[in-house]
């Protein structure tokens, strides 16, 4: 694969970063800290990371409120945002089906809340990109369908009076699902986190086609790698980049066909950190590698 020319560039709201410059999740390292996250990148020979803004699964920074001003004296390059939400829990599919995002009506209101304030320090670090999960999308013939796109749509609109882009992560439901939700909410600030891993760790389909489907709404990309699970209704099983079926050269190639240029952002969500730390190092050198396949 011939890497994408250096001419073209990311537009986060962020630093000019070059076509698929690597990088990893904040959180995948389990820091606590600024100074913490940038002792690691530089252990890692990297500067380019998504952070969390802060909440019980991504992180809870030392910092606190002062966490955007630490982060903008470091020197990371930020390429957007993650919010999670108190309450969501995953330790099944099921569960997080209940818990997840935007999905349950009772918590849709203090959600949104929460959104304002995840959109307020997204601009306070200087990005205008957000990823969240929002939750798993109701099918059409679904009667809680139309309540949870208005949802969704009110999010969008928070999102653009506050000028920031919010991307949904993908897994949660079919990509068909997705970009169905996505032509019905007709939100030019609504666009997609795309997870490959998330495809194959809830069963939802087959990455490489997602990429397809979504293509032109893809705003970033966490690089991941995960198997089916062998049984309905459970997790599928999260692996080191290249150990699982994602095929990711494959998908590199079908997010080249689909103009993607924006960075590939490594997540790893299992072990301890020093494990973390060994799979995300693994997972640079071989996205270095077959960057320029």
């Amino acid at each position: 694969m011939t890497q994408p020319s250096t001419s073209s560039s990311t537009t986060t709201g962020g630093p000019v970063l070059p076509p698929w410059s690597l990088g990893v999740c904040s959180w995948s390292l389990q820091v606590k800290s600024i100074p913490e996250l940038k002792g690691l990148l530089d252990q890692l020979g990297i500067n380019v990371v998504q952070i969390a803004c802060g909440d019980p699964h991504h992180a809870s920074w030392d910092e606190g409120e002062a966490m955007p001003e630490a982060a903008l004296a470091s020197g990371i390059a930020m390429t957007g945002a993650m919010l999670g939400f108190p309450g969501e829990d995953y330790t099944t599919p099921e569960r997080i089906k209940r818990t997840g995002g935007f999905g349950d009506p009772a918590t849709r209101a203090e959600r949104l809340e929460r959104l304002k304030w995840a959109l307020e320090r997204t601009r306070s670090l200087g990005l205008a990109d957000l990823t969240l999960h929002a939750g798993f999308i109701p099918e059409p013939d679904d009667p809680g369908r139309p309540a949870m796109l208005e949802t969704l749509a009110h999010a969008g609109r928070l999102a653009a009076d506050a000028g920031i882009t919010l991307a949904f992560e993908t897994g949660q439901e079919t990509a068909e699902l997705l970009r169905r939700t996505l032509d019905e909410l007709k939100a030019p600030n609504l666009k997609v986190n795309f997870d490959p891993a998330n495809m194959l760790l809830y069963d939802m389909g087959d990455p490489i086609r997602a990429v397809e489907i979504l293509g032109p709404d893809i705003r970033s990309v966490h690089v991941k790698d995960a198997r089916r699970p062998h049984t309905p209704g459970q997790w599928g099983q999260e692996v080191p980049l290249g150990e699982g079926e994602v095929n990711i050269p494959a998908f590199l190639r079908a997010l080249e066909r689909v103009g993607y240029r924006g960075p590939l952002v490594v997540e790893r969500e299992v072990g301890d950190q020093a494990a973390r730390l060994r799979d995300v190092a693994l997972g640079l050198e071989r996205l270095r590698r077959w960057r320029e396949e």
